[in-house]
């Protein structure tokens, strides 16, 4: 029979190991949550900001020159609307750097709204910033 070595050795380093990894993994989710909530807010802002759009345009149509067949979208009136309803409501504070566009076609508006996100917590090789994007769609249909 052989003798027995001694066992020798440290389990430290597997526990550091494994706490850096576990560390690494609670601020990626962390940082994924932050972006997604902020993602949900600025599609609700997009939201708000498309449906104001249409109403105030299909508002003034009706009452200045009635819908006719087809509701058109003007893109200037389109895009002083949304300017209106994000200088009046606020959200600019809520995102700061808020950026946004306005697409209007035929009967159908969409805005892009885009703001910077600074990350909670520092993941080693991600920037400390991220831009999340949000989009909605309104369309104005004309019923009989």
């Amino acid at each position: 029979m052989r003798p027995r070595r001694p066992e020798t050795g440290s389990i430290i380093p597997l526990v550091v190991g494994l706490a850096l990894v576990v560390a690494l993994l609670v601020a990626v989710v962390v940082d994924a949550s932050a972006a997604y909530l902020q993602r949900q807010g600025l599609d609700a802002v997009a939201d708000a900001a498309a449906l104001a759009a249409t109403d105030g345009i299909e508002g003034d149509q009706v009452y200045r020159e009635g819908l006719g067949a087809r509701a058109e979208i003007d893109p200037e009136s389109a895009r002083a609307y949304v300017a209106d309803y994000l200088r009046s409501s606020g959200v600019r504070g809520r995102f700061p750097g808020l950026g946004w566009s306005v697409e209007a076609r035929g009967q159908t508006v969409v805005v892009r709204v885009a703001a910077p996100l600074r990350l909670p917590l520092k993941v080693p090789g991600v920037g400390h910033t991220a831009v999340v994007r949000g989009t909605a769609a309104s369309v104005v249909a004309v019923s009989e």
